[in-house]
């Protein structure tokens, strides 16, 4: 029995009060269920979060009452779109980089596709900050590396459709990132399992005014350690995953 697409969007936030309400009133076109997770963000914002629900009927919110990082509150969101029933949460992030004209692209290949993992395949323009757009290329070639393909072409873009039950069973059983380093480590334990990925070529900007959480060179070195994790996860997959070039 084929389950039925009902997707919902997932939005991390943490603090981002300035783009949040633009990127609310662009989704209202489209009247998908939203979770709107707060990341323990500071009163104001949370204030914002809670008046954007009230606003907007088809938004909702749950608070982590602490700061735990974007891969914790993705993953409480996915825990939560489980309980209620979503096949698919399409991830957006709260800073306004990403191209919301797209999301019909999105939704269209995870209704055709709905095993797979719907990921963005980022188009940069010059606003990108330089070292986060050479570290990319360093974790391009740990993913290729880590699943032994060139299946994943962009692990680090937030903007993506996770199935669910895939997502969650997964988060349930195994000791994910709770920080940045979440939106690779999920698509390459995704890739682990067999969930085809289909990518989407997407415009990505970084806002003058935009409010980034990364870390420069604390996250690039967590994303490090997180490779080296998977690296060494992979060498027993090893057969398997070199199995599948022969399928």
């Amino acid at each position: 029995m084929t389950t039925p697409f009902n997707p919902c969007i997932l939005i991390p936030v943490y603090n981002h009060e300035g783009p949040l309400p633009k990127i609310l009133q662009q989704l209202s076109s489209y009247r998908l269920p939203c979770i709107l997770v707060d990341d323990g963000s500071q009163e104001s914002c949370a204030e914002l979060i809670r008046g954007l629900s009230k606003q907007y009927p088809w938004a909702q919110t749950i608070r982590l009452e602490s700061n735990q990082g974007k891969g914790a509150a993705v993953k409480a969101g996915i825990l939560l779109a489980q309980q209620q029933g979503f096949s698919h949460a399409l991830q957006i992030d709260a800073d306004g980089q990403h191209d919301l004209h797209d999301l019909q692209k999105f939704l269209a290949a995870a209704r055709s596709v709905p095993e797979a993992v719907v990921i963005g395949l980022a188009i940069f323009d010059d606003s990108i900050p330089k070292l986060r757009y050479y570290a990319r290329y360093l974790t391009h070639i740990w993913v290729h590396i880590n699943t032994l393909s060139l299946r994943i072409p962009d692990s680090m873009c937030g903007y993506r459709i996770y199935p669910v039950e895939s997502c969650a069973k997964l988060i349930q059983t195994a000791a994910l990132e709770n920080r940045m380093a979440f939106d690779t480590e999920i698509l390459v334990r995704l890739d682990w399992q067999g969930v085809p990925v289909v990518s989407i070529p997407t415009h990505v900007t970084y806002p003058q005014d935009g409010v980034s959480h990364f870390r420069a060179w604390e996250d690039n070195l967590r994303i490090s350690l997180t490779h080296a994790r998977l690296f060494f996860g992979m060498l027993p997959r090893l057969p398997k995953l070199l199995a599948r070039h022969f399928q």
